[in-house]
C-alpha cells in the first residue's frame, strides 16, 4: 500500500561551473578588499579618539594605539548638561526638519508630476532657474535675520533648509516611474488629489522618500552654519556648533597660554578632533542600515497587472 506520510521535498541544488566559481571569487575578493578600505579610516578615527595626545604627536595616528587615553571623552562629556541639550536640539531639528521637508518634497514632486496640471513646465524651470542663480549671502542674511526676525530662533535653522529643488527633482522623476492606470482607476473610484497622494503616491515612494529622507537628515543632523550666523544663546546650539565652539575654546586657552609662558598640560586638541567625529556620526550610522534596503527594493514591480 502507498505510504500516507508526505516526504520532504528537496531543493535543487543548482550546479556551479567553473567560470561562475571564479567569477564569485573575484567579485566576493574585490567587494571584500574595498570594504577594507573603507572601513580602515573610520576604525583609526574611533582607535585615535582613545589615544593619548603625547602618542599623537610621537607616534602619529595608529591602528592600534601604543597609549590609550579616556581625556578627550572626559573633556567632552564635562559638558553635561550642555552637551546633552545640543544633542537634544539636533535631534529635534532633525526629526522635524525632515518631516516637514519630506512633506513640501513630495507634495512638490507629486503636483509636477501630474500630467494633468498645465503649468508644471512652466513650474519646473521656475524650480531649476533659482539653482543657477541666488541673491547671494548678504540679501539671504537681512532677510532671515531682519525681515523675518529670526534671530536667537531655531527656526531660523529649520527654515532654510525645508525645500531644496534637487531632492523634488529626484522625487519628480520617481514618480514618473508609477503607473498613471492607477491615478486614473482612483479618480474613477471618486478618490480627490489629496486622497490620491496619501493612499497611493506616498505608499509607493518608499525607496524615494527613504532616500531623499536620509540626504535631509544628514543637512540637518551637521548643522552649524545658519547657528553660527543666527544664535547667540547656548541653548539653541546644535551639536556641531556645540562641538565646533568647545574645539575653538581649546584651542584659544592653549593658544594663550603659550604667549603669556604659562606651563599647562597639554590640551588633547587632535585626538579631540576625533572624539567630534565619532559623536558627530555615530548615530547616523546606526540609522543607515534601517534605510538601506529601501535602496535596492522597488515596491512598485508588479503593482499594476495586465
Amino acid at each position: 500500500m502507498p505510504s500516507n506520510k508526505k516526504q520532504a521535498v528537496r531543493p535543487m541544488k543548482i550546479r556551479t561551473t567553473g567560470d561562475r566559481a571564479a567569477f564569485m571569487a573575484i567579485s566576493y575578493t574585490v567587494v571584500t578588499l574595498l570594504a577594507i578600505v573603507c572601513l580602515v579610516p573610520f576604525l583609526m578615527i574611533v582607535t585615535g579618539s582613545f589615544t593619548a595626545e603625547e602618542a599623537i604627536y610621537r607616534d602619529g595616528f595608529r591602528l592600534i594605539p601604543k597609549e590609550w587615553s579616556l581625556e578627550s571623552y572626559r573633556l567632552l562629556l564635562e559638558g553635561g548638561v550642555s552637551l546633552a541639550r545640543a544633542y537634544q536640539v539636533t535631534a529635534v531639528l532633525t526629526v522635524v526638519g525632515t518631516a516637514l521637508s519630506l512633506l513640501i518634497s513630495s507634495m512638490t514632486a507629486y503636483v509636477l508630476y501630474r500630467r494633468d496640471f498645465p503649468w508644471r513646465n512652466k513650474l519646473s524651470f521656475f524650480f531649476y532657474f533659482t539653482t543657477l542663480f541666488s541673491g547671494g549671502l548678504v540679501p539671504w542674511y537681512i532677510l532671515i535675520a531682519k525681515y523675518l526676525n529670526l534671530r536667537n530662533n531655531p527656526l531660523s535653522m529649520l527654515i532654510p533648509g525645508l525645500v531644496s529643488v534637487f531632492n523634488i527633482l529626484i522625487m519628480r522623476n520617481f514618480l514618473k516611474s508609477i503607473p498613471d492606470s492607477l491615478v486614473e482607476s482612483a479618480k474613477i473610484d471618486g478618490a480627490n488629489d489629496f486622497i490620491i497622494y496619501l493612499r497611493i503616491i506616498l505608499p509607493l515612494s518608499g525607496p524615494s522618500l527613504a532616500t531623499v529622507g536620509l540626504f535631509i537628515a544628514l543637512n540637518y543632523w551637521n548643522e552649524w552654519y545658519n547657528a553660527m550666523l543666527f544664535m547667540t544663546k547656548a541653548d539653541y546650539f546644535p551639536l556641531q556648533y556645540y562641538l565646533y565652539r568647545t574645539l575653538n575654546s581649546m584651542n584659544f586657552a592653549a593658544q594663550a597660554a603659550a604667549e603669556a609662558g604659562v606651563e599647562v598640560p597639554i590640551m588633547p586638541t587632535q585626538s579631540f578632533k576625533l572624539v567630534m567625529t565619532v559623536a558627530a556620526t555615530g548615530p547616523i550610522i546606526f540609522l543607515y542600515p534601517f534605510v538601506q534596503r529601501y535602496f535596492i527594493k522597488g515596491i512598485t514591480v508588479g503593482a499594476v497587472k495586465g
